[in-house]
């Protein structure tokens, strides 16, 4: 296959408590490329863990499932039991197995036996001392270590990072780790660095010893607010590729009613409007009016800096969904709040908790759908169901057909009550712009974002035409099989979705293996010249706009004062002639990393050629890059002094994160260009 198709395989579905189980012998082999495991996590010891590995319930490498019959039989000749070995007794196709760290519940914490979750500290005290801010990097050594031994004892492929969330933005993240995560907020950029960096080269170290390659992937957000908090995600130099979590975009953790993972933006995204960013006349003009919470917008953010081949598309085999919706059409749009904002998740709306840094949230929490319309519920710490309409593709499937669900009282509902009983109609409907669908009950209120057929297949259409590397889902368990397929009545747990994505991307030509812009030509000289953003500030919520620099150290032994410094920016960060005088910083950069700032007042001038001139994103962003320069200046006053071992730094200022530009090409006053190494 040219390109990947990566699927998450958790590690909970083991049907010990009665549900419908998920295992090694039930993934579809012969259409994926990667399974990553999900999940291990940090421990008291700051090692990869997956719990008590002599406990014969741990379902990692002690579990086994004799009852189910032959196609689930563990292969004897492995020194470890569990879903680790079903995987490896079932990978016949040289599919790539990857251990996931963390995820949303275990980055900051991990569950044990005795009672529940414990809040640890996880990643965040792992590369960052809660109290100086302080990288630690005695943890991230003895982390490093053991995921290399870990990938080697257990036959793995990789290690794949699920940190959420290292941003320096306030109250991100699971707001029960905020106590420590937010503590030292501006500091877990660097920690997360120094994370990255350990582990390559620990892994590095391990594939010399076994003659074999380990990756290093990482999940990563996909929302404009959390990456501003990343400064321009330097990290990606370390990674084999990235896996951007282009679902969650909208919830029931505020009123806001959209889709969990539009394609594009439609211009109609009421979150997008509140915050008055479509509003060209106030400050929408700095964002062009360009929405964000969409996969386009997310998958240009990192075309900066990275091949489109190292970049997969996350989508969701699950739905997100609210009641009581009021407004929209047939729901979309919508809003649905909780009536009494007092009693929101932790987190949300009127419920911040006592760890927060902001004082108040930024929308009222929202009324998520409950009971029949959130079969995959999770439990809050009562042991009540948290309402989020969280439902696998299969069972919404046959909500909308209406089809038997007799599988709802399995996964805790109480069918004797209408919460728990299919009431009314769930009418299905397509958002040609977005490329996504949604069910409508109009009786409940309910609405469901979804994905079907011809919303799936147009995401990855999107990822091939694109150059993407391929896709990732969450998870494999919500793909569904059809009644023909499955011989009962309804839909069930399948690959219907992922055969469909494999037939497709083993039909597309190669990924795409150049960062930046295709097109861009390198000129036939090149000068060892280090490129870098810095002058980011610590708190994350004060990089608005983002006062940065474009720092250069020059390392050639040619002498560049006067030259024009050209380089290119994806389309993601917003920029039209009207505002191209916003290049420019009204106050300089004051963050860490500036050495001898050149800015408007060193009398340099700043030029761009955006990437389209039209205003707005519905229906895509443009394809090919913004082109801007800074030209210094070549003589008299404030010249800059850009000659052989010099660094210079030029301040810009842009109102959305971007990544390390590409395409950079220095153009001497005599004309003379070259490229940079």
């Amino acid at each position: 296959m040219k390109r990947r198709s990566i699927g998450y395989f958790t590690n909970w579905r083991t049907g010990k408590n009665n549900q419908p189980s998920y295992l090694g012998a039930d993934v579809p082999w012969g259409d994926i490329t990667h399974v990553n495991y999900a999940f291990a996590h940090v421990n008291d010891q700051w090692k990869v863990s997956i719990g008590d590995v002599n406990n014969p319930n741990n379902s990692s490498v002690g579990m086994e499932w004799p009852e189910k019959g032959a196609k689930y039989a563990l292969n004897p000749n492995l020194p470890y039991k569990g879903h680790f070995n079903m995987l490896q007794a079932n990978n016949k196709n040289g599919v790539k197995l990857l251990l996931s760290v963390g995820g949303w519940a275990e980055t900051g914490g991990f569950f044990n036996d005795a009672d529940g979750r414990t809040v640890s500290g996880g990643f965040y005290a792992l590369t960052t001392d809660p109290v100086t801010g302080a990288v630690r990097q005695d943890r991230i050594d003895a982390f490093a270590k053991s995921a290399a031994a870990f990938v080697k004892k257990y036959n793995f492929d990789g290690i794949d990072i699920d940190y959420e969330y290292p941003t320096s933005m306030s109250d991100a993240g699971n707001p029960e780790d905020w106590k420590i995560g937010n503590a030292k907020r501006g500091d877990l950029w660097k920690g997360y660095m120094a994370l990255m960096k350990t582990l390559r080269t620990e892994l590095d170290k391990q594939a010399v010893a076994d003659n074999k390659y380990y990756q290093l992937t990482i999940a990563s957000p996909s929302s404009g607010y959390l990456l501003r908090g990343m400064e321009d995600f330097e990290a990606v130099k370390y990674l084999d590729f990235v896996n951007i979590m282009t679902y969650d975009l909208h919830g029931a953790w505020n009123h806001f009613v959209g889709h969990n993972a539009a394609l594009y933006d439609s211009g109609k995204d009421n979150e997008i409007a509140d915050a008055k960013i479509y509003d060209t006349a106030g400050d929408g003009k700095y964002y062009n009016a360009q929405g964000y919470l969409n996969i386009d917008w997310a998958y240009k953010y990192f075309r900066t800096a990275l091949a489109g081949g190292r970049i997969n598309i996350g989508l969701p085999y699950y739905t997100r969904g609210s009641q009581n919706v009021t407004g929209g059409t047939n729901g979309l749009w919508g809003l649905s709040a909780l009536a009494d904002q007092t009693k929101c998740y932790l987190g949300t709306g009127g419920n911040l908790g006592p760890n927060a840094l902001s004082a108040k949230a930024g929308a009222p929490c929202g009324f998520g759908a409950q009971g029949i319309d959130n079969l995959w519920f999770d439990r809050d710490a009562a042991g009540n169901e948290m309402f989020a309409g969280v439902n696998p593709l299969w069972h919404v499937n046959n909500l909308r057909d209406g089809l038997p669900t007799p599988y709802v009282a399995q996964y805790g509902h109480d069918v004797t009550k209408p919460a728990g009983q299919a009431i009314g109609n769930y009418i299905e409907s397509y958002d040609d712009v977005a490329k996504s669908s949604w069910l409508w009950n109009p009786t409940k209120k309910v609405f469901l974002s979804t994905e079907n057929e011809k919303s799936f297949a147009a995401k990855v259409q999107y990822a091939i035409d694109q150059g993407a590397g391929g896709i990732m889902f969450w998870e494999m368990a919500g793909d569904y099989s059809t009644p023909a397929q499955n011989g009962t009545s309804s839909y069930g747990m399948g690959s219907y979705l992922t055969a469909m994505a494999a037939n497709k991307l083993r039909a597309a030509a190669p990924y795409g293996v150049k960062a930046g812009d295709e097109k861009f030509v390198q000129p036939a000289e090149v000068l060892d010249v280090a490129i870098d953003l810095v002058g980011f500030k610590p708190k994350g919520d004060d990089n608005y706009p983002l006062a940065i620099g474009v720092k250069l150290k020059n390392n050639s032994n040619v002498d560049l004062t006067g030259a024009k410094v050209s380089f290119n920016i994806a389309p993601s960060t917003p920029l039209v002639p009207a505002t191209v005088q916003f290049l420019k910083p009204s106050d300089p950069p004051t963050g860490a990393g500036i050495e001898n700032l050149v800015d408007i007042y060193s009398g340099g001038t700043w030029s761009a050629v955006p990437a389209s001139s039209t205003v707005g994103n519905v229906g895509g962003l443009p394809n090919g890059f913004h082109r801007v320069t800074y030209e210094m200046k070549a003589t008299g006053w404030g010249v800059s002094d850009f000659s052989a071992g010099k660094t210079i730094t030029i301040g810009m200022r842009v109102f959305m994160p971007m990544t390390i530009p590409s395409g950079v090409t220095l153009t001497l006053p005599n004309g003379k260009v070259y490229g940079i190494k």
